[in-house]
């Protein structure tokens, strides 16, 4: 493997930049995808948040919620434009970035987790209350579903944190 010690600045920020935009397209392919492992009560992973949770690790929180809104932009193009992604992942980075700015969490696989388990529930939760307010769907169904795709999602979500952690956070921790 290449270090990052050894190639030239210019090298170094067009070598990231690859790794940004394939850890990127990574989740845009790993979106739609159900291999085994990766599905519960038909409902996935949300590579996406993911994405943007440990993007803002190493980022100020300006940079994690334009990342936020590039992120949901490509989900509200993979889906649909309603509801908005956008916004979610904006304000899921803004949220993430409080937690870490403020000292509230500590930077750690397992506290990795443990905001991704989180964030993806009030992600899901955002969701429901446009289709909320969007007046087709009665409360009450709206619950039952918000319940069942919610805790798919921050499970499953939660779990497969550290398959994009992991490399990411050692590339980042090399090109400092």
């Amino acid at each position: 493997m290449i270090g990052s010690q050894k190639l030239a600045p210019k090298s170094r920020q067009i070598l990231n930049a690859v790794i940004i935009v394939g850890s990127v397209l990574l989740c845009v392919l790993l979106s739609p995808a159900r291999l085994p492992g990766m599905e519960l009560l038909g409902i996935g992973p949300n590579w996406f948040l993911i994405w943007v949770i440990i993007w803002r690790l190493k980022r100020k929180w300006f940079r994690a919620v334009q990342a936020g809104i590039v992120l949901g932009l490509i989900q509200d193009g993979m889906t649909s434009a309603y509801p908005s992604h956008v916004l979610v992942y904006g304000l899921i980075a803004w949220l993430t970035s409080q937690l870490y700015e403020r000292r509230y969490v500590k930077e750690d696989p397992i506290t990795v987790v443990l905001v991704v388990f989180l964030m993806t529930l009030l992600g899901d939760l955002l969701i429901a209350a446009q289709y909320f307010l969007e007046g087709n769907i009665s409360l009450e169904v709206l619950g039952k579903n918000y319940q069942k795709i919610a805790l798919s999602s921050a499970v499953l979500s939660s779990l497969w944190a550290p398959v994009l952690y992991y490399p990411l956070n050692s590339w980042w921790e090399k090109m400092k």
